[in-house]
């Protein structure tokens, strides 16, 4: 009887020393939905890239806790409905390890949900204040707005307007009605009581509008000092080709637009850009600021200028890797998978991504704002050339960055 329990316990001995190895060779799954289709696809194929090339350089390095990494994604559309499934089939058939987001407000916000019943720890890439719906301990976002979103956001647009000489009185706000434009539409209206500005316009359109040149009629007719916009691609440049076609005046347009900060339309609208103030997360003129970032973008632009997608890759691309990278630290720093574990981590440390130093605030947002407010000037033509050079995007703020100063009015600068 002794023998055969020395005996069994030998094997067990065995089998668990051949287990653990095997068990390492494994591959570490992670599960997301991306906008492949749809008005943000664009966005979501440059993202993809991003994370594809992290995978490529994890693996080189030998994986994580000694497995290769798997990615395994569904193309969401777009569409917010498809996101709750793609996520429930990642985690319940796919059997995925970890999740990280789409890109996106949009479609984040109905992940949410998903995560919080599962106790997942969720890293969000570009997301307006998604948390303050939710209040969830294991959501992180990556994107620089600092910890209070909806003002991080919209902050250095007011900063810049409220220093104009004379100081404007009033404004207008639009947007489409869509979770990421009423989120920062909600931030701007923050920073109207906090200037003291007069709301003259404030509506939102159907996402699917075509025709912008009424809204565009219906803003003028107000007289605003100023026009903020929240809108994503497809309305970004429908607005700005009926404002540049009516003839807006007002002394600043712009603000919110998602789209500008990308290849395509950069291209496609070219000198009808010339005047607006918006938003970006970097530039070529600030390039010395974040020269950790130059590294990644020649990777991603050999990448991108092979798979026909956004060849300059600022915006948010980057960001993309960064959220991945911060995933690998925290696993690493944890030295296993588990969730609490990782989210507690993310919680309590610094992290060294491609755009710097990133630490996250107690609702998962960035602990410092960084978003860059700029104006676009001097563009002429269509060519993406003139984009990868320093002069066509002054940085207005923070004022850590800055490069020049706001030229205004806004159709006095439009071409």
């Amino acid at each position: 009887m002794k023998r055969f329990v020395s005996w069994f316990l030998g094997a067990l001995s065995a089998l668990a020393l051949l287990g653990a190895p095997a068990l390492a060779q494994q591959p570490l799954k992670i599960g997301f939905g991306m906008s492949l289709t749809g008005p943000l696809a664009g966005n979501g194929k440059a993202a993809l890239i991003a994370m594809e090339i992290w995978r490529e350089d994890v693996n080189a390095r030998g994986g994580i806790l000694g497995r290769k990494v798997e990615f395994t994604y569904y193309d969401d559309q777009t569409n917010p409905s498809t996101v709750p499934s793609i996520y429930n089939k990642l985690l319940d058939v796919d059997k995925v390890d970890l999740v990280v987001s789409g890109y996106g407000t949009n479609v984040i916000a109905p992940a949410m949900p998903v995560m919080m019943q599962r106790n997942m720890a969720f890293m969000g890439l570009f997301g307006l204040n998604v948390n303050s719906k939710f209040n969830y301990d294991r959501y992180f976002q990556i994107m620089p707005s600092g910890p209070d979103p909806a003002i991080g956001w919209t902050q250095g647009y007011f900063d810049t307007a409220m220093a104009l000489n004379p100081k404007p009185t009033t404004i207008a706000l639009v947007g489409a009605d869509a979770e990421y434009p009423a989120l920062a539409l909600a931030g701007a209206r923050e920073q109207v009581k906090k200037t003291g500005l007069k709301v003259v316009y404030d509506k939102s359109y159907p996402p699917n509008t075509v025709d912008y040149s009424p809204i565009i009629r219906a803003i003028q007719a107000t007289n605003p000092d100023l026009v903020y916009v929240a809108s994503y691609p497809p309305d970004s440049a429908g607005l700005i080709r009926a404002a540049n076609e009516v003839g807006l005046k007002t002394r600043m347009f712009g603000g919110g637009m998602v789209g500008p900060q990308f290849a395509a339309l950069k291209t496609q609208l070219g000198p009808l850009l010339n005047g607006i103030v918006n938003y970006e997360s970097w530039a070529p003129d600030v390039s010395e600021k974040f020269p950790s970032v130059e590294p990644f973008l020649q990777k991603y632009q050999a990448r991108a200028a092979k798979e026909g997608v956004d060849p300059l890759g600022f915006y948010l691309p980057p960001f993309a890797y960064a959220m991945m990278e911060v995933l690998e630290q925290a696993i690493k720093g944890v030295g296993s998978l588990d969730q609490a574990k990782i989210a507690d981590y993310i919680h309590k440390n610094e992290f060294n991504t491609y755009v710097g130093k990133v630490k996250f605030g107690a609702n998962g947002e960035w602990a410092q704002p960084r978003m860059l407010a700029v104006q676009y000037k001097g563009i002429s033509g269509n060519d993406v050339e003139q984009w990868k050079k320093p002069g066509h995007v002054t940085v207005l703020a923070p004022a850590a960055y800055k490069t020049g100063n706001v030229a205004a009015p806004y159709h006095e600068n439009r071409k």
